[in-house]
């Protein structure tokens, strides 16, 4: 006993010890553990909004939206769009819609009257401007499984399609009837670009093709760096005067001769967000936009570029991914980031006006969060920022403050970009529903 009550008076000597000795208080800057991945206090006091004026171009009433709008010849710099949207005037269904294996990559094209879609299993359709479908073919291959995801162009009088199945088509716009058919060798989902008797797209075994929309023979090909992280529905060529501009998975653009295929620069988007794991993604999801002599284009790894289309010299580097296309507008670009924020950056130094943040997580489970809300665009239209979200809700911002200016509700949510043709706007929703909205 007494030897026991020894040890206890020992162990009771070392913690009142322990007790008495100095905290040992590490050097350097306290963070804020809940900073949103990572973002620092002197972040933050920069992010801080300033509302700047800001000169758009007049409005136009576009008959048509026939492909990404990456390539300035057929991009409408302000469609013109209600200065506010009422509602949805009518609905489409146009085939399956988002599953766990499957998704709908393809944002609708409009053009010569009709609006084409595609649904998660490869199903083309036509929609009149009233929203009757007018025809639908399923373009899977016999002796073929499903696979999901691909992209639609419209041009040289064809609707242009690609498709998980690695070919490229052409359909008749009037009845879907085939016209060719390319073997592009490798699953390609990524989405088309046409311009002046050429298709551009990008394989998913990272090569680059251009094909007579004619006759849908190659033309040219270019190979570009692995990549293991492409997305599906990835980005779409750039087509300028003279080049066309690629991204690719691992991060790379090309410009090329548009003619004739011959190298002219690459680029690299370089750089990862850290603290978060989507950032291993280094595939460009933010399409090459050219605007001017600038070409912008974004990755969900953190980062996006302008660089001079001339050289592929960079102009400037900006800490936000682009997880769809950036706007350019009035001195200044627009884009949704990898942390769902809604941003404006001057266009001629990267550096942000203001940021709006967008919801990211859609719902919790025992205080964890779960599944991240997924939002798409920017557009211009009706002279505010417009996002769809697949949280059942279609966003309007000022383009001067980033202030809300209201919001339209989505049965379903929005699983494409939103575009404008004809002073109304279409979205897919994620049970594959085509929405008109005005």
């Amino acid at each position: 006993m007494t030897t026991f009550k020894f040890i206890m008076a020992g162990v009771a000597l070392a913690v009142l010890a322990s007790c008495t000795e100095n905290d040992i208080i590490l050097p350097g800057k306290r963070e804020d553990l809940r900073a949103p991945f990572g973002e620092t206090s002197e972040e933050r006091v920069k992010s801080e909004n300033v509302a700047q004026k800001i000169s758009l171009a007049k409005q136009v009433s576009n008959a048509n939206w026939q492909q990404r709008i990456g390539t300035p010849s057929t991009r409408t710099s302000h469609p013109a769009l209600a200065q506010n949207l009422t509602g949805i005037q009518w609905s489409t269904p146009i085939g399956q819609g988002d599953s766990r294996r499957y998704r709908i990559t393809a944002d609708p094209v409009v053009a010569d009257g009709r609006i084409f879609v595609m649904d998660s299993k490869s199903t083309v359709s036509a929609v009149s401007l009233s929203g009757q479908k007018l025809w639908s073919v399923n373009i899977t291959p016999d002796r073929e499984s499903d696979a999901g995801g691909g992209g639609l162009a419209y041009g040289d009088g064809k609707l242009i399609v690609t498709s998980g199945f690695g070919n490229l088509r052409a359909l008749d716009p009037a009845s879907g009837a085939e016209i060719w058919t390319q073997d592009l060798d490798a699953a390609t989902t990524g989405t088309p670009s046409i311009s002046r008797g050429l298709v551009y797209v990008v394989g998913g075994d990272n090569v680059a093709w251009a094909v007579n929309s004619d006759s849908g023979r190659v033309v040219w090909q270019l190979d570009g760096s692995p990549g293991i992280s492409r997305v599906s529905g990835g980005p779409a060529p750039a087509v300028g005067d003279d080049l066309v501009v690629f991204a690719f998975a691992s991060g790379e653009l090309q410009a090329a001769f548009r003619k004739g295929g011959v190298r002219r620069w690459d680029a690299t988007v370089a750089g990862q967000r850290r603290g978060i794991a989507a950032t291993t993604v280094s595939d460009i999801t933010g399409d090459p936009v050219i605007s001017g002599n600038t070409i912008y284009a974004g990755s969900y790894s953190g980062r996006m570029v302008a660089l001079n289309a001339d050289s592929g010299a960079r102009l400037w580097s900006a800490n936000d991914g682009a997880l769809g296309p950036v706007w350019p507008a009035g001195g200044s670009v627009f884009a949704v980031t990898d942390r769902n924020e809604l941003v404006r950056l001057d266009s001629s130094t990267g550096e942000r006006i203001w940021g709006a943040r967008l919801p990211f997580f859609t719902r919790e489970i025992r205080r964890r969060s779960v599944e991240v809300v997924a939002h798409y665009g920017p557009i211009i239209a009706g002279g505010r920022v417009i996002v769809g979200s697949n949280d059942g809700v279609v966003r309007s911002f000022d383009p001067v403050s980033g202030a809300s200016l209201g919001a339209v509700e989505v049965p379903g949510g929005v699983t494409t970009n939103p575009i404008v043709a004809g002073n109304t706007l279409y979205v897919v929703s994620r049970k594959g529903v085509l929405h008109a909205l005005r």
